[in-house]
């Protein structure tokens, strides 16, 4: 288990994502809600106006927006994404977001990728 984590990977146990979002006037703060070898999974509160330029990571990226609303640069585009948007990201996808005129928070879910059966 990872001791930051906020749920145990050994455990089964419900978990108030609203509660836990911790909002920094001027930052952004995440914060791991579980993690194993195959999944990580880490909840980021944006105060109005931050943002991550643009990167890409390894693993395949699931980003659900839970609250308020973002640009989300994919595809080599700006979208609007606001809470209930789900979006997919494959490993190697270039990738930025910013929180718009009020705070948002996300849930960004990273899977390891697994060779396919032969």
């Amino acid at each position: 288990m990872n001791p930051r984590a906020l749920l145990s990977a050994d455990e089964a146990r419900a978990l108030d994502l609203a509660a836990e979002a911790r909002i920094s006037a001027s930052g952004i703060v995440s914060r791991t809600v579980l993690q194993t070898p195959a999944l990580r999974v880490v909840l980021f509160a944006f105060a109005a106006g931050q943002e991550l330029t643009g990167h890409s990571s390894a693993r395949r990226a699931l980003v659900h927006i839970l609250s308020g609303e973002c640009e989300f640069q994919f595809n080599g585009a700006w979208s609007r994404l606001t809470a209930g948007a789900l979006l997919h990201l494959p490993p190697g996808h270039p990738h930025a977001v910013r929180a718009q005129a009020g705070d948002f928070t996300m849930l960004l879910t990273l899977g390891a990728e697994t060779p396919a059966a032969a």
